[in-house]
């Protein structure tokens, strides 16, 4: 997928590709490295370049990013001493080795700008601004250290720490946020320039949030204020998230991430995002003259409005005007002229003169995403089933008087850590209360075999409590505890000292309570079907699958079916909307991890559909295997496609014409020639590759109501818009309607301001 996306970007008025780089995806285990396939570091920089674009890599080593630990590999925590992002011998040599390894690689394929190549800009540590505090007399000095041991490795570019206001000379320091155009403080010293590492294109999800939403408007404003006041670099984070496939995914974090970037979790245009940014970064990029080699001002053009301008030679000039109030549209003068600004918005004025852009005005077209079934997965014949082991006491190995840490004793290795005892009860079918607190995200309880309860915590409750009536046998009783992880921690200061698991373990009957906290435990990392690899082509064969259906059922099954791939191009996904809890895998990859159960304050699950990346499938016979903790029902899971389906516009007389037009009339007004009078404000629809507009579902010329989402027809209406509109863009995969009554015709409503709203069938 990287050509298709870095393409996508391009096309998007991007220049520089940035990228984290995974300490714990290329070195799992100490000197074990591993560059193939996704992880391909190389191979992704010179496709970078293969396109005409620059390149950053953020090598931290410590990334954050959502990503399980922050980027660090776990056998670290196994080093005696260690502290991570301090002042700490074993850990600054560990993280020394990895940087320069990495940077040593990008020099061997002479990838850095000073070599010709397109890195133009390293990042080192992140965010450790956050944290320093935290490490009293050892952050000071490991800051110092981190950035000096950078410069060292000569790589000819400069290097960058985020959200580090006290970064030390020559490292950039650089701001991370929504808003870095209002609250960044600046660069640390005149010879730096402005740099915005991270601009949130929305934010993280996790299990149990609804999606954050940031609208085009808001973000083009803070990019348009941010160059205007001396910026020289703008990072989206993310312009395409993508998927947490495997268990890459921080702690409660969910698969899907940044789905709502400009361009999607499926690597398809989130319109009118996408297309309003580009319209932006066309605006600035006619600006660049004055703005590299002018004089700088700014000045107040009313309570609430200023204008910063760059002024070069006679001719070059260029203006942003900014109007900071969020309620009201103000007209103001500036040289001159007057110009009408809405509430919280910026107008570009690559000439001081023309208006090119407006980042509260969208003139770019809306879309919709829509999912089409493939295949219903709904035959009961053709699904088996794997009931999990559940492990007793008397089935493990690894043993220990007292309750084990979690994260220290599966290394990482899987999700879940079994804890098993065994105890005598003297008294017959006797009711007894089960309590276990607990550290993990999730608990499952089982009493002599028999699932009993669970419980789960959340990103913002981190401890769950489990307290439950049992029934124990008299004699011997076996009871399993299933600690599950979903993700781990990945940000925060002595990330190596946080804990997970089970706490205490109490049972509590009629005549005493017995406190097991302190007792022979015996403990397994891991679930068998894990061992066994039974996702896996060779692994599902080495256990006896039954019929799906054909005994009782248990928590912790795992199901196996065979699909063939949806025919087309278009993006796969897997609808786990009938599911509890749990991983899926396809030929033997991890699509991630599932939790439908988990439901948002609307009462509806954070995410159902899950990315099936087309290079992950067989034409025919892919092996789907799942593993559910809870109670779902595989049959009632879908191999869905996802495509474009709808695409609309909905542009007024007074939006701006689109940006590229600016250039045209801009040459002929310096060349005294007559006035290009093609630049009108236009609807512009764009089907995807392989895709026509095969029907108007509704064209309105004068005075619609609604928008893309919900219109009609209002009290103006040119009676010709859908004949006009169908003559335009039937048939076609792209066309442009000029906002004009010329076009229509005449005039349906002399006076009234006009809108032309258009929604579009794609098939």
């Amino acid at each position: 997928m990287w050509p298709s996306l870095i393409a996508k970007a391009k096309a998007g008025g991007l220049d520089v590709i940035e990228t984290l780089v995974f300490w714990n995806l290329h070195e799992p285990q100490p000197e074990q490295f591993d560059f193939s396939g996704q992880r391909d570091i190389v191979r992704f920089i010179k496709e970078i370049q293969a396109q005409g674009l620059y390149a950053c890599i953020r090598i931290g080593p410590f990334i954050q990013g959502e990503w399980s630990y922050g980027g660090l590999p776990f056998w670290l925590h196994d080093i005696p001493g260690i502290v991570y992002r301090s002042d700490n011998e074993p850990f600054k040599y560990q993280m020394k080795k990895f940087v320069s390894k990495i940077v040593n690689m990008m020099k061997a394929e002479k990838l850095y700008a000073s070599q010709g190549g397109p890195i133009i800009l390293s990042q080192i540590e992140n965010e450790y601004g956050m944290v320093e505090a935290a490490f009293r007399d050892k952050g000071p000095p490991y800051l110092r250290w981190a950035a000096e041991m950078a410069v060292g490795l000569q790589t000819g570019v400069p290097w960058v720490m985020c959200k580090q206001n006290n970064a030390p000379d020559p490292v950039i320091n650089a701001c991370n946020g929504r808003r870095c155009g209002e609250t960044f403080p600046g660069p640390n010293s005149p010879n730096k320039p402005a740099i915005w590492t991270e601009n949130w294109t929305s934010f993280y999800q996790v299990y149990g949030d609804e999606p954050d939403i940031r609208s085009a408007e808001d973000i083009a404003f803070h990019v348009a204020l941010f160059i205007a006041k001396k910026g020289s670099y703008v990072n989206y984070y993310m312009y395409h998230g993508g998927t947490n496939f495997g268990r890459t995914a921080a702690a409660y974090l969910l698969t899907s991430y940044y789905d709502q970037a400009p361009l999607d979790e499926y690597g398809l245009f989130r319109q009118p995002k996408w297309g309003h940014l580009k319209e932006l970064h066309a605006a600035i990029k006619f600006c660049l003259n004055p703005m590299l080699s002018g004089v700088y001002t700014s000045m107040a053009l009313g309570k609430s409005q200023e204008a910063f301008v760059y002024r070069g030679n006679s001719v070059d000039c260029a203006a942003f005007l900014v109007n900071n109030d969020t309620r009201k549209t103000v007209v103001v003068t500036f040289q001159d002229s007057l110009y009408e600004l809405p509430p919280k918005s910026i107008s570009i004025l690559p000439d001081c003169k023309t208006v090119a852009f407006n980042t509260a005005k969208l003139s770019t077209q809306y879309n919709t995403r829509a999912v089409e079934t493939s295949k219903k997965l709904d035959s009961i014949v053709k699904w088996e089933e794997y009931k999990e082991t559940i492990p007793t006491f008397d089935d493990t190995s690894l043993r220990a008087d007292m309750l084990l840490e979690h994260m220290n004793t599966t290394k990482d290795n899987s999700d879940y850590l079994w804890y098993t005892f065994r105890f005598q009860n003297d008294f017959s079918d006797a009711e007894y209360v089960l309590n276990v607190t607990s550290s993990a995200h999730v608990l499952h309880a089982f009493v002599n075999g028999s699932f009993v309860g669970s419980t789960h915590g959340s990103f913002k409750t981190k401890t769950p409590i489990l307290e439950i009536k049992i029934t124990l046998n008299k004699g011997t009783n076996y009871i399993s505890l299933l600690s599950g992880m979903v993700g781990l921690p990945d940000s925060g200061a002595y990330l190596e000292r946080r804990v997970a698991g089970i706490n205490t373990v109490k049972v509590k009957g009629e005549h005493e309570i017995k406190d097991f906290t302190r007792y022979s435990w015996g403990y397994q990392v891991g679930l068998l079907g894990e061992k066994l690899q039974v996702y896996t082509d060779s692994g599902s064969n080495k256990v006896k699958w039954n019929t799906y259906g054909s005994s009782t059922h248990q928590r912790l099954t795992w199901y196996r079916t065979l699909f063939d791939a949806p025919a087309g191009k278009d993006p796969v996904t897997l609808n786990l909307e009938s599911m509890g809890k749990g991983e899926a895998w396809i030929n033997g990859q991890s699509i991630g991890r599932y939790w439908v159960s988990f439901l948002t304050p609307k009462g509806i699950p954070s995410q159902t559909r899950y990315n099936v990346p087309r290079s992950f499938l067989k034409r025919t016979d892919n092996l789907l295997i799942i593993l559910e903790e809870e109670n779902g029902y595989p049959l009632g899971i879908s191999i869905d496609t996802i495509s474009i389906t709808k695409v609309c516009g909905h542009v007024s007389e007074s939006h701006l014409p689109p940006v590229i037009s600016w250039q045209g009339q801009n040459k002929t007004e310096h060349n005294n020639s007559k006035k290009h009078h093609g630049r009108r404000p236009k609807v512009q629809l764009q089907c995807p590759p392989g895709r026509n507009i095969s029907r108007i579902l509704f064209a309105s010329y004068g005075n619609p109501t609604g928008d893309c989402e919900n219109n009609a027809i209002g009290s103006c209406h040119s009676f010709t818009s859908l004949p006009t509109i169908e003559e335009a863009c039937m048939g076609k995969r792209i066309c442009t309607i000029p906002v004009w009554s010329k076009k229509f015709g005449n005039d349906p409503c002399p006076g009234i301001p006009k809108t032309l709203l258009v929604d579009a069938q794609c098939t």
